[in-house]
């Protein structure tokens, strides 16, 4: 078994993320994402869908990048 990084549960059924040259160790989805998601740089919400990357910043969408006056970019409805 190995212990959950996020809460410390030591669960049989843990699974691994490899990213960027790093191993984490998670007991679930939950806690993967609230170690391993991008926050919003606009509204401070965790990025679970695809998101934007303007510039090397990270938004929910491009109404938060536009907010923080980056230009160019339109959300696909």
């Amino acid at each position: 078994m190995a212990r959950c990084e996020v809460c410390g549960n030591d669960y049989g059924m843990s699974f691994e993320v490899h990213a960027q040259g790093a191993v984490h160790v998670f007991d679930c989805f939950a806690c993967a994402i609230h170690r391993m998601a991008p926050l919003c740089e606009h509204c401070r919400v965790q990025i679970i869908g695809q998101g934007v990357e303007v510039d090397g910043h990270w938004f929910c969408g491009a109404h938060c990048s536009r907010a923080e006056g980056k230009v160019g970019i339109v959300d696909k409805v």
